[in-house]
């Protein structure tokens, strides 16, 4: 059986290749990851070093490879490139932070040692949005703690997956440590149910996150990493400078043409004072470039990932039109064979009951409120809680928004998407477990263990005894 990948922007065949085996990939994970474990620290540092080195060398193919499959513009698969290959000093430093070797006093003279130890074999899950980036950010980590890996990419996005895996082992990660199953939602659950698993790191939708935490509820031992979406809010209130404000919603909802987790599906604005803002971002949206990912003059965005999606993005801009929103700017598809959509703003202030679900695409939804307050309570109106913002206000407005807002990534003056992986990054709610990625990776690709240690025997009982 073969899986094959297409690209959005052309409908061409990209690449097909043969369907995983899971139970032989988790074995020859199991068999390898002690010999990894034990090799020195600055040994797997080193070798992960070289994997930036080859990644940088292949900077051109790789990001050609990642526009063409995922349909994002050249510029911004170079930039998700980028990312890759800094993900290795940042993952170094936060290991040092984070799971760094301690040494304390103890009782009796005693040593206290805080140390911390790979868990094993760890499944990585991907997306397709980021294929490269977001599987990369749980997988150097967990090379660097001692853990080995098996990756499963997106179905939608193999060959990203199998480019990844081969520059780790060009690298010199051994090709038993770092092993790569394609196939579609099966596999993945397959994987997800393996025995020889000591961990999942996952990075997907709601709907399978909570799926896997309902499974992983019976094996409490081994670990589970959650970064899923959002319904995020970007508040818009007394900004100084419209038109920036405007361009800070059109970066916020469409880039990666409204692809990212962090993008902001809903708009919340002061009503009567609105008029202004929105007329400055339909006039930014019409200047959007929509085009394919090699385009000249580059676009701003490109297709979303699959008709399918683009099915799924109109059957729900259609559903809210039917229960009384009001469009500002249509979702028009171009070509009916291509997943071109074009951005797409609405009001859904009279819409009652609006559905609290992650529109995966080009699609913002503006409700206008009264007062601050009502502004604070409309954002937090989703289960999901993952990026929120402010623009606009004084620093005691935004005080009340960060105290307020619930969320895991909270910003002020900026977009809502475009966290920084120096900072921890993830979210509550249907966005996440509790287990933040980014800088806080570390802290779920090794677990702590203390030792009392001294180097002569010494133990009395001083009461009690006959």
């Amino acid at each position: 059986m073969t899986l094959t990948s297409f690209e959005p922007a052309t409908g061409a065949t990209l690449w097909t290749g043969a369907i995983g085996d899971v139970d032989a990939e988790v074995a020859t994970a199991r068999g390898a990851w002690a010999g990894w474990a034990a090799r020195p620290f600055a040994f797997r540092v080193e070798t992960l070093r070289r994997f930036a080195n080859v990644a940088r060398a292949k900077l051109e193919p790789f990001a050609d490879l990642i526009a063409r499959e995922t349909g994002k513009p050249l510029w911004e698969a170079r930039s998700e490139v980028e990312i890759v290959i800094k993900k290795v000093d940042i993952s170094v430093s936060a290991y040092a932070e984070r799971t760094s070797q301690r040494r304390l006093e103890g009782a009796m003279g005693a040593r206290v040692s805080v140390r911390h130890k790979p868990h094993g074999v760890l499944a990585v899950l991907g997306p397709y949005n980021f294929p490269a980036h977001l599987p990369n950010g749980h997988i150097v980590p967990a090379l660097i703690a001692g853990n080995a890996i098996v990756f499963k990419p997106s179905e939608k996005t193999p060959a990203v997956g199998a480019f990844l895996t081969a520059l780790y082992h060009e690298a010199g990660v051994p090709e038993d440590v770092i092993r790569c199953v394609q196939g579609g939602p099966d596999i993945g659950k397959a994987l997800a149910a393996h025995p020889g698993l000591d961990g999942l790191l996952f990075t997907g939708s709601a709907r399978a996150g909570a799926a896997l935490s309902r499974q992983f509820a019976e094996t409490p031992g081994k670990m589970l990493a959650l970064e899923m979406g959002g319904n995020n809010p970007l508040v818009i209130w007394d900004a100084r400078d419209v038109q920036t404000a405007a361009t800070i919603a059109v970066q916020s909802a469409f880039l990666s043409a409204g692809q990212r987790c962090t993008c902001a599906r809903r708009l919340i604005v002061r009503d009567g004072d609105h008029e202004p803002l929105v007329e400055s971002i339909t006039r930014l949206m019409d200047r959007l470039i929509l085009d394919h990912p090699h385009a000249d003059p580059a676009p701003f965005m490109g297709p979303v990932i699959d008709n399918d999606a683009a099915d799924q993005l109109q059957a729900g801009f259609l559903e809210l039109l039917g229960r009384g929103a009001k469009p500002i700017r249509r979702m028009d598809r171009r070509d009916p064979d291509k997943p071109f959509l074009t951005p797409a703003l609405i009001d859904v202030t009279e819409v009652e009951r609006r559905t609290d679900a992650e529109l995966f695409g080009p699609l913002l939804q503006m409700v206008r409120v009264d007062d601050f307050d009502a502004a604070i309570t409309e954002a937090n109106a989703t289960r999901y809680g993952l990026s929120a913002s402010l623009v606009g206000g004084s620093p005691e407005l935004y005080d009340r928004f960060w105290a307020n807002a619930r969320a895991g990534v909270i910003n002020w003056n900026n977009p809502t998407n475009g966290a920084p992986s120096t900072a921890p990054f993830g979210g509550i709610g249907l966005s996440g477990n509790h287990r933040p990625s980014a800088w806080y990776a570390a802290d779920y690709c090794a677990y702590p263990v203390t030792s009392s240690e001294a180097e002569t025997a010494r133990a009395t009982i001083g009461i009690g005894l006959a």
